[in-house]
């Protein structure tokens, strides 16, 4: 995060003098630097982060032993849904869109995001939506509780806070979509001349395709949400039976959001993690070009799978076979990455500091994560997997040990050269170990409860499974104590400017322009665009 904010006042670059940048709390509030607006954005998916982990310790308190312990079934079925649409929307894509407003425009060698004013724009958006998620707690009957996926008919029972939550969705999604065209006209309009778009860092290649991806479906959610919407207010019967209507139609326009968002959430982490192994590896990016068409084909592909998230609502076996190939067919350009990122580190100069700690334990951690998801995909075997632990197993694999993982692996990566200060090494190195550590007593016990059995979303459950939830619930709040140890002693130290000076290149083997400015990364950089070397990577003179 930007911390020395006030270098400028320290003179630590002459230059910095006459660029009047604002100071207080305008600098904030009417904030159109890249690098603020990326801040203001890390800032707001932390605290979301940790609202959001603290509902999942409040549901795995309840479920620590079988009976109802701390909450009736109604609360604990509000803490599941809020868990998710806060995790989601909040915490995980907010937190990407940090990443992508700090080190696109310094990767690409760009002056500023093209839209500076809607960047701001964008960023507030989010504010208000978040008071409104949070506060629907405390709105009469309580949170939404029709779970993250927020499936009719239940949403057209729910109380007032329904309505709030459809509306913060939908400011949500404005705010998604408008990051997104500042990020496609940046990156297609500010690259520095001799950047061509096959010699782009893979980081700014897997956000243009989020950012496509993003514009295409957050008005499908938009949709679903405002029928739910018209049929909760105005009479309509788009999903009531009664009326004529079709609950299980909900779920086809909810998963043709949901299953690309599911690629949203994870495109920028294997752009992140692309950038770290070839750091850490001192070997270029194995197979570049082929990581750019494995990207370009998840994205397509992403489009024809939603259905298996609906194998037991009763479609023709045609559908079943068709949803089922497909799925499986999204496995290949996964495992293209996962190939590419091991050759990467075959042979190369390793060292394991913490971001590339981070960026391994990825790849072994997210690899079970996809092989969990293959299962499913088998339709067959969905009918008893189907809203089991095992899935709730399957998506935190993928989204705690994926796009998590992969946050912490960039934050760690780049923060010496947002905040001028190196990490502790042996702190980040802890934040490691005690992170995947937990999270795997967390959340690999749920596949054997899945596999017994054992549905999601319920507060009670018979005693063979208290073993395991109660391995799971120790283990989740292991994993949250160490991110709260994570904020205290390695994000606040290097926001206040603590620690050892960071170099301009921390990291041996890093390669890009984002490494060719000062650390921290002056207010403004790259006001003449860059002359480049012949790979992209390096300013001339």
């Amino acid at each position: 995060m930007s911390a020395v904010l006030d270098h400028h006042a320290a003179g630590d670059h002459a230059h910095d003098h006459h660029d009047h940048a604002p100071t207080g709390w305008r600098r904030w509030v009417f904030a159109t630097n890249h690098k603020d607006i990326g801040t203001l954005y890390l800032l707001f998916s932390f605290t979301m982060l940790m609202i959001g982990g603290v509902l999942a310790l409040g549901i795995r308190a309840e479920l620590f032993q079988p009976g109802l312990q701390i909450m009736n079934p109604e609360f604990f079925n509000q803490l599941t849904t809020m868990h998710g649409i806060i995790m989601v929307f909040g915490a995980i894509m907010p937190a990407f869109v940090g990443f992508a407003n700090w080190m696109i425009p310094l990767q690409i060698g760009a002056s500023d995001m093209a839209f500076a004013r809607m960047n701001n724009f964008s960023f507030w958006l989010m504010v208000p939506a978040g008071l409104m998620l949070v506060g629907s707690f405390f709105m009469p009957g309580g949170a939404p509780a029709a779970g993250w996926t927020l499936y009719a008919p239940l949403t057209l029972q729910m109380g007032p806070s329904m309505d709030a939550g459809i509306f913060a969705m939908h400011i949500l999604g404005a705010s998604s979509i408008m990051g997104s065209i500042n990020i496609i006209v940046t990156i297609l309009n500010m690259r520095a001349p001799g950047m061509t778009l096959m010699k782009m860092p893979m980081f700014c290649w897997t956000w243009l395709i989020t950012a496509y991806l993003l514009i295409a479906v957050m008005p499908v959610l938009a949709g679903a949400i405002t029928m739910t919407l018209t049929d909760r207010h105005f009479g309509t019967s788009f999903f009531n039976p009664a009326g004529g209507g079709d609950p299980v139609m909900y779920q086809h326009i909810f998963w043709f959001f949901g299953h690309p968002e599911v690629y949203i959430m994870i495109l920028p982490a294997f752009g992140i993690i692309s950038q770290v192994v070839p750091a850490f590896s001192r070997k270029k990016l194995f197979g570049y070009a082929s990581m750019v068409y494995a990207t370009s084909s998840i994205a397509i592909l992403s489009f024809i799978v939603w259905a298996h998230h609906m194998f037991t609502t009763g479609m023709p076996v045609t559908g079943q076979l068709f949803f089922m190939y497909a799925t499986m067919l999204i496995a290949v350009p996964t495992a293209v990455k996962i190939f590419n990122w091991i050759a990467t580190m075959w042979k190369g100069s390793l060292t394991f500091e913490t971001p590339m700690l981070f960026a391994v334990g990825f790849i072994f951690v997210f690899t079970i994560g996809g092989f969990t998801g293959l299962m499913p995909a088998v339709a067959p075997l969905d009918i008893q997997l189907q809203d089991t632990y095992f899935i709730v197993a399957h998506f935190h694999y993928v989204l705690v040990a994926g796009s998590l993982f992969a946050l912490f692996a960039g934050f760690y990566y780049w923060s010496p050269k947002w905040t001028g200060v190196m990490y502790d090494e042996a702190r980040g190195k802890i934040h490691f170990w005690w992170s995947i550590l937990s999270f795997n007593l967390t959340f690999f016990p749920m596949h054997f409860l899945g596999l017994a059995g054992m549905p999601r979303r319920y507060a009670d459950y018979p005693m063979q499974f208290a073993d395991f939830n109660a391995i799971a619930s120790v283990g989740a709040f292991l994993f949250g104590l160490a991110q709260v140890y994570f904020f205290f002693f390695i994000v606040l130290p290097v926001m206040r400017g603590q620690g050892q000076k960071a170099p301009q290149k921390p990291w041996e083997g890093a390669e890009g322009l984002e490494w060719e400015v000062p650390s921290p990364a002056p207010f403004h950089t790259f006001e003449t665009p860059p002359k480049l070397d012949a790979t992209a990577t390096r300013v001339i003179g």
